[in-house]
């Protein structure tokens, strides 16, 4: 009857490692990448998300799937900045 028992702790625990991955991955948003196409080239934008908090920015040059990044735990803002044009030839 010892063998019953352990048989059964153990197809328990796998019913319980099996629900609580499963519990994981949903709280988490997803268990893996869903296909959303190619990424697309939008480096011609400058558009960067900036952390207030702790100053690192990202510039966006390639667009998949939408997810703003959060390093340090706080949300970013979304900066666009207008193109800087190119320098000025000395002329001498």
């Amino acid at each position: 009857m010892t063998w019953l028992r352990v048989l059964v702790a153990i197809a328990a625990a796998a019913v319980l490692w099996k629900l609580g991955i499963a519990a994981l991955r949903a709280a988490s948003g997803g268990g893996g990448m869903t296909e959303h196409g190619d990424p697309e080239d939008v480096e011609d934008l400058d558009v960067f998300f900036v952390c207030r908090e702790c100053g690192t920015e990202y510039q966006v040059t390639r667009l998949g799937k939408l997810q703003i990044p959060r390093h340090c735990g706080e949300p970013k803002e979304v900066v666009r900045r207008p193109r800087a044009g190119p320098a000025p030839l000395d002329q001498a």
